[in-house]
């Protein structure tokens, strides 16, 4: 096992090699005059975070190392896929958009702060679970945590990309411009992509439990809960769509916010 020294210099280099991967991408964000393009590498920043840990913790269980590994390459490839997909050719986020007036002559440089180095930091503390996952050669077997967060990531990985896939079918067809999508996971949670997020990063938590001291890095997936449901997702998404939607009130006066069940007349959402 690796000494609390040792972990400093891994939890550092780490946090090093994400602050430069985001520096590149801000400097790219200049050139194409287009922040939003940071939304794109949030998770195959994961996926070089749990690279950088892979590479460090040599004593680590090979087996438990290359389960996190595989199963954090598969979401944040898929995901920067999807959203890369989505939004290249397209104008910048009207959140990014809303900073870069507010900001004026400025915003070259307030970008690199207020978007790129905040989600680099972001970034470096959620990804906490990854490392304590792959630090410790014991114990060198898979434990029933490791199961059960393998199958909870199953769980919350299915619920984001098979939610993002029917939301890119529905939009796809120009009948529904303007319309609420109501089924599939739709029709149980007004937000099943957020809901899958937040529950593989439940997952990985499960899977460092099976380390010692792997309790210290439930912050991680609280904070991604958090971030989903009361800053970047859920509350910031729907303000949006209040506005541009007329029947999305009606939508969620019958449907569960986050956490999914089955729909309801009651105003009263979860």
């Amino acid at each position: 096992m690796v000494s609390g020294i040792d972990l400093l210099q891994i939890m550092l280099t780490s946090l090093l090699s994400i602050m430069i991967y985001m520096t590149a991408i801000w400097l790219v964000s200049l050139r194409m005059k287009n922040a939003g393009i940071v939304d794109i590498f949030w998770g195959p920043g994961f996926a070089l975070a749990a690279w950088v840990y892979f590479a460090l913790t040599p004593d680590g269980f090979s087996t438990r190392k290359l389960l996190i590994v595989a199963l954090v390459n598969l979401w944040g490839l898929r995901l920067g896929w999807h959203i890369g997909r989505r939004n290249l050719g397209h104008d910048e986020d009207y959140r990014y958009k809303q900073w870069r007036t507010a900001s004026g002559e400025n915003w070259w440089w307030v970008s690199f702060f207020k978007v790129f180095m905040l989600q680099g930091f972001m970034m470096w503390i959620i990804s906490t679970p990854l490392m304590v996952a792959q630090y410790a050669s014991e114990p060198a077997n898979l434990t029933i945590f490791d199961w059960l967060g393998a199958l909870l990531w199953l769980t919350g990985f299915t619920f984001e990309a098979v939610g993002d896939w029917q939301l890119t079918q529905f939009k796809a067809d120009s009948a529904n411009k303007g319309q609420v999508m109501r089924t599939g996971l739709w029709r149980y949670t007004r937000h099943p992509n957020y809901f899958g997020d937040a529950t593989l990063w439940w997952g990985y938590f499960l899977i460092a439990l099976s380390l010692p001291n792997g309790f210290i890095s439930i912050f991680s997936p609280i904070i991604m809960t958090i971030m989903l449901m009361r800053v970047s997702g859920v509350a910031l998404l729907e303000q949006n769509l209040k506005k541009t939607k007329p029947d999305y009130a009606d939508y969620i006066a019958t449907t569960n916010s986050f956490f999914p069940g089955l729909p309801h007349k009651a105003a009263d959402s979860k």
